[in-house]
C-alpha cells in the first residue's frame, strides 16, 4: 500500500507540487484575513455549578466583565472644583466606551449612588452629588458629609480620600454596534479617551479589567512577531549547518512555514480567529514541523550519500520516514487533542487550531518535503562535505554507545534518572493550581497594568478581584430577621478571612437604616427584628444597587479581594463552602459564584478535575501507537517512560518558577510531552529496525546515533533556543511558556539520547554484544 501511494507521488510530483501551490495560494488568501478574536465568554468554563449560577444571575446584577477607573489625585485630595470637573467628564464619557452596559455605571456621579441620613424628621437621602451642587468650599464639605453618609468609602471613593473610581461593566455584544465586542477597541478607547485625555500632572489615570489585560496583551503580542522572527533566524543559521546546502535549509523553512499558513487558512474557514492568549500555537505548529522536516534531511542525506540520486533519495526517504514519522506527528495532535479535556472555551479552542496546525505537517513534511527534494540537485562536493562530518561524529558515537550500554554506566544512567524522577514527583505534588502572585499573571509585575492593579489595591478597598456569593431564599426573604441576620453573620464571616478587603451586602444598609429610624442610635444599628421594622429598613434599598432582586427573594453577597492568588481564591472558596455546610436550609441557600474570581475558581477548578484525564489520556495514546508502531512492549517502555520522568520534572520547575497550574500553563505540559516524543519515536525506529535485522544492540544503537542522533540532537538545542528567546518577552505567560517548553524540550533530548539506549540495555539483555569499536554503518549499502 505505501509502495503504491509512493509510486503516484513521485510518478506525478509535478501535479503534486502544482496541488500544494494552489493550496498554499487559496489558504494564504484566507489566513491574511485572520483576525484576533478575544471574547470573556471564552474564559468561562460553562458546565461549572459557579457559571451556571453567573449566567443565571448576569442579567440581575451585572457580570464578572468590570472595568476600573480611578481618578487620583498626586497632591492633596479629591475635593477640589478641577478635580470633581475631571471625575464628572470621565463618568460621562464611561457611559461611551465601546460595548458599556449604560445600566451599571457607577460612580459618585451616577443616580444609583446614594446616601440616607438621619435628620429631625425622621430619615431624608438623595444622590451623593446633589443637583444644584456647586464646587465651592461649602458645596465640596456637603459632598463630602455625602460620601462618608453612603458607605462608599473604600469603593468609589479611596480610603484617604485622594481618588474616585468609575467601574463600568461590558457586554459582549456592543450595544451601539450590534456587533461582537472587540476587546482591543476597548482597550484603545480607554487609553485614548480616559487616560490621554484626563492624566496630567494634577491627576494620575489607573486603569483595570478584562478589557484592559486583552489589550495589554494584543500589544505585547505584535512584539511576539520579533521573537519569532529572531527565532526563526536562529533556527535557520542552525539548520544551515547541521544540513551543509543552502537548499537543503530553505525547503523545510518553505514547507513549515506552509504548515501554519494553511493552518491560519483552515480556521479562518472554520470561522476561527487567534486569541491573544493563543498566539504562540502557529510557532509551534512551526517549530513542530521543523522538527520532522529535519528528520527528513536527515533521511534523504543519508540515503543520497550511499549512492543514490536525487530522486531515488528522495523516495527512500519517504518511504523510510512515512510510517515513524506518521506515527510522531500523530502523539503531536494527541497532545493537542488532550487539551480539549479542559471544558474551557478557550482552551478547546486552542486544542482544535493546534492539532489542526499539527495534523497538516503530515501532507507539507511527508508529501511536499520529499517531492520537492527530488527537484534537487546537490553541489558535486556535497558527499564529501557529509562524510567528513560522519567520520568526524564516528568516535563521539562509539563512546556515547560504550558508556549508555556498559552494565555499569548504564545503571548509573538509570538510578539518577529514578532519583530525579522521585524529587519531580515529590516537587511536582505542591504545585498551585491557579495564580501564584498578585495581579495579572500574562504581564510582567512591572508592567503598566499591574502598576494599576497595585495602585487601586492600595487606596481602595475594592479592586476588580470580586467574588459575589448569590444568596437564594423566599420571596420577601428580605424582610425576614432570620434570613437576614444569617446573611449578615455570612459577610461577618468572610471579611475576617484572610485576604478579604470588605464585603457589601443589603445588610449593611439594613443596620444604618434602622439605627436612623431611630434618632441614630448605635444601640439600634441591627438587623429590626420585626418584620415591618425591617421593612422600613430596607425599602429604600433600590435594585440598582444590585444587592437584591425585585422580590427579594436573592440577596448578592460581594467580597472584595487583596488578590486573585490561588491561595486567596481557595482560602476564599473553602470559607464559604464551611459556612454554607453549616447553614444550608431549604430557606436559604447559598450558591457559588459570581464576580471575576468567581469565573477563576470554576476554572481553577476545572483545571484540577481535567489535569490527571489529560496526562492518563495524553499516555495512553502514545503508549498505543507506540506498541502498533514497534509491536514491543519493551521499546514502548524505552520511549514512553523517558517523557513521563520530564513530564514530573517539568511540574518541579514550575514549582520553583513559581508558575501556578492554570489554563495557559496546563497545556505546555501536554504540547512538551507530544513534541517530546518525537526524539524516542525516532531513535528507537532505527534501533528495532536494525535490531529486527539481525543486529546486535550495541550496533543498533551505534546505528540509530549515526542516522538519528544528529538531527534528534539538533531539533532539541534548535527549539529549545529558538522557544528560549521568550524568556526575555515583555509578556509573563511568553516569558513561562518559553522557560518550560525549552526544558521540556532539552531534557527530552537527553532522555531519548541517554536514558532510552540506557533502559534498553537491561530490556534487551538478549541481544547485547561486545562494546563497540567499529565505525556504526559502511559507507555504502
Amino acid at each position: 500500500m505505501l509502495a503504491r501511494v509512493e509510486e503516484i507521488v513521485f510518478r506525478f510530483r509535478h501535479v503534486t507540487v502544482a496541488a500544494f501551490v494552489v493550496a498554499t495560494l487559496a489558504l494564504g488568501w484566507f489566513a491574511a484575513k485572520t483576525h484576533v478574536d478575544a471574547s470573556f465568554t471564552k474564559q468561562l468554563p460553562s458546565d461549572h455549578e459557579y457559571i451556571q449560577n453567573f449566567k443565571k444571575y448576569q442579567e440581575q446584577f451585572g457580570g464578572a466583565n468590570r472595568v476600573v477607573i480611578a481618578l487620583i489625585a498626586k497632591k492633596g485630595d479629591i475635593f477640589t472644583p478641577e478635580f470633581f470637573q475631571t471625575l464628572k467628564t470621565a463618568t460621562n464619557d464611561a457611559y461611551y466606551l465601546p460595548g458599556v452596559d449604560r445600566s451599571q455605571v457607577t460612580s459618585i456621579f451616577t443616580p444609583n449612588v446614594r446616601y440616607i441620613e438621619v435628620v429631625e424628621e425622621g430619615l431624608t437621602g438623595g444622590n451623593v452629588i446633589p443637583a444644584d451642587f456647586v464646587p465651592t468650599a461649602a458645596g465640596l464639605e456637603r459632598v463630602r458629609q455625602n460620601i462618608i453618609k453612603s458607605g462608599r468609602v473604600g469603593m468609589l471613593v479611596s480610603n484617604d480620600f485622594t481618588g474616585a473610581a468609575i467601574i463600568v461593566q461590558l457586554l459582549e455584544v456592543d450595544p451601539q454596534t450590534g456587533k461582537k465586542l472587540v476587546y482591543a477597541e476597548v482597550a484603545d478607547a480607554l487609553e485614548t479617551k480616559i487616560r490621554q485625555k484626563f492624566e496630567s500632572d494634577t491627576f494620575g489615570v489607573h486603569i483595570i479589567g478584562f478589557a484592559k489585560v486583552i489589550g495589554d496583551v494584543t500589544d505585547g503580542a505584535r512584539g511576539v512577531l520579533l521573537f519569532f522572527g529572531v527565532a526563526i533566524v536562529l533556527t535557520a543559521f542552525l539548520l544551515y549547518y547541521f544540513s551543509q546546502s543552502l537548499i537543503l535549509t530553505i525547503l523545510p523553512l518553505i514547507t513549515s512555514f506552509c504548515a501554519v499558513v494553511w493552518q491560519l487558512g483552515i480556521l479562518n474557514l472554520l470561522g476561527f480567529g487567534i486569541d491573544p492568549l493563543s498566539i504562540l500555537v502557529p510557532f509551534l505548529v512551526f517549530a513542530i514541523a521543523l522538527s520532522h522536516a529535519t528528520q527528513m534531511l536527515r533521511s534523504f542525506r543519508y540515503e543520497y550519500n550511499v549512492g543514490g540520486t536525487e530522486m531515488v533519495a528522495a523516495r527512500a526517504s519517504f518511504a523510510n520516514l512515512f510510517i515513524p514519522g506518521t506515527v510522531a506527528i500523530l502523539t503531536d495532535t494527541v497532545g493537542f487533542l488532550t487539551i480539549w479535556l479542559v471544558k474551557v472555551p478557550i482552551i478547546q479552542e486552542l486544542a482544535i487550531t493546534a492539532s489542526v496546525g499539527v495534523t497538516l505537517i503530515i501532507l507539507t513534511d511527508r508529501f511536499m518535503l520529499p517531492v520537492l527534494l527530488s527537484y534537487t540537485r546537490m553541489a558535486p562536493d556535497f558527499r564529501r562535505r557529509v562524510n567528513f562530518r560522519r567520520f568526524a561524529l564516528q568516535p563521539t558515537w562509539r563512546r556515547l554507545v560504550n558508556f549508555t550500554t556498559s552494565p555499569k554506566s548504564s545503571l548509573v544512567i538509570v538510578a539518577v534518572a529514578a532519583a530525579l524522577w522521585g524529587f519531580g514527583l515529590y516537587k511536582a505534588k505542591q504545585i498551585r493550581i491557579g495564580d501564584m502572585h498578585a495581579g495579572v499573571p500574562e504581564l510582567r509585575q512591572s508592567s503598566r497594568y499591574n502598576q494599576d492593579t497595585a495602585a487601586i489595591t492600595r487606596k481602595f478597598s475594592i479592586g476588580v478581584d470580586v467574588i459575589t456569593v448569590i444568596v437564594e431564599t423566599v420571596p420577601n426573604g428580605v424582610i425576614e430577621h432570620d434570613i437576614m441576620s444569617l446573611v449578615d453573620r455570612f459577610a461577618w464571616h468572610m471579611r475576617n478571612v484572610e485576604g478579604v478587603q470588605s464585603t457589601m451586602a443589603i445588610t449593611d444598609l439594613a443596620r444604618t437604616i434602622n439605627a436612623g429610624w431611630n434618632e441614630g442610635s448605635l444601640k439600634w444599628r441591627v438587623i429590626a427584628r420585626n418584620r415591618d421594622a425591617l421593612a422600613q429598613s430596607v425599602s429604600p434599598v433600590e435594585t440598582s444597587t444590585g444587592l437584591l432582586n425585585n422580590d427579594g427573594s436573592v440577596i448578592p453577597v460581594m467580597i472584595y479581594l487583596r488578590d486573585h492568588k490561588a491561595e486567596t481564591i481557595q482560602r476564599v472558596i473553602a470559607a464559604v463552602k464551611d459556612f454554607r455546610a453549616a447553614h444550608q436550609s431549604e430557606r436559604v441557600k447559598f450558591q457559588l459564584a459570581t464576580g471575576n474570581v468567581g469565573v477563576m475558581a470554576a476554572t481553577n477548578e476545572v483545571v484540577v478535575a481535567a489535569q490527571f484525564p489529560m496526562v492518563m489520556w495524553l499516555y495512553v495514546a502514545i503508549i498505543v501507537l507506540c506498541l502498533i508502531s514497534f509491536r514491543s512492549w519493551k521499546a514502548t517502555v524505552c520511549v514512553v517512560l523517558p517523557l513521563i520522568i520530564v513530564s514530573d520534572l517539568a511540574y518541579a520547575l514550575m514549582v520553583f518558577l513559581e508558575i501556578g497550574l492554570k489554563t495557559s500553563t496546563l497545556p505546555v505540559v501536554a504540547l512538551g510531552v507530544g513534541i517530546g516524543v518525537d526524539y524516542g519515536i525516532y531513535l528507537c525506529s532505527a534501533l528495532m529496525e536494525r535490531m529486527e535485522k539481525g543486529d546486535s544492540l550495541e550496533d543498533a544503537i551505534c546505528f540509530a546515533y549515526a542516522t538519528m542522533g544528529t538531527s534528534v540532537v539538533f531539533t532539541g538545542l534548535a527549539l529549545s533556543i529558538g522557544v528560549g528567546t521568550w524568556a526575555i518577552s515583555a509578556l509573563k505567560f511568553q516569558a513561562d511558556m518559553g522557560v518550560l517548553l525549552a526544558f521540556m524540550f532539552l531534557v527530552n533530548m537527553l532522555g531519548a539520547m541517554l536514558l532510552m539506549p540506557a533502559l534498553a540495555t537491561w530490556l534487551f539483555r538478549a541481544k547485547r554484544g561486545p562494546a563497540l569499536t567499529r565505525p556504526p554503518f559502511p559507507m555504502t549499502k
